[in-house]
């Protein structure tokens, strides 16, 4: 009777476990998806041509002032350019939505026209 009742009790942890990471993990992508469309919506409108398209990877962290602070960026060409760019248009730009201070990753597609 005991063993029945520790299998049922480490069966119902493991379950629990498994439920919070899934609920933190869907938080976690409506957070990114919010974060997402305000950097897009900052990154629009380049003061330099693309001449082609380019995947940069941009790390930052969100201060208790809810401001972005960039870290680190990485991308595959024109890397002084792209990321002077990005930190000039990012760096302690107040986000609208309260977000956890925390640091993130994002990767940012820059498309040429």
């Amino acid at each position: 009777m005991k063993s029945i009742k520790l299998l049922l009790v480490a069966v119902t942890l493991v379950f629990s476990n498994i439920v919070a990471a899934e609920t933190n993990s869907f938080d976690d992508k409506a957070k990114m998806a919010i974060i997402s469309r305000e950097i897009s919506s900052l990154l629009q409108n380049p003061s330099f041509p693309v001449e082609r398209n380019a995947s940069v990877t941009v790390k930052f962290a969100v201060n208790r002032n809810n401001e972005l602070v960039v870290l680190s960026v990485e991308a595959e060409y024109n890397k002084d350019i792209i990321e002077e760019f990005i930190k000039t248009r990012l760096n302690y730009r107040k986000l609208s939505s309260n977000i956890k201070a925390q640091v993130y990753t994002l990767p940012v597609k820059m498309v040429s026209l």
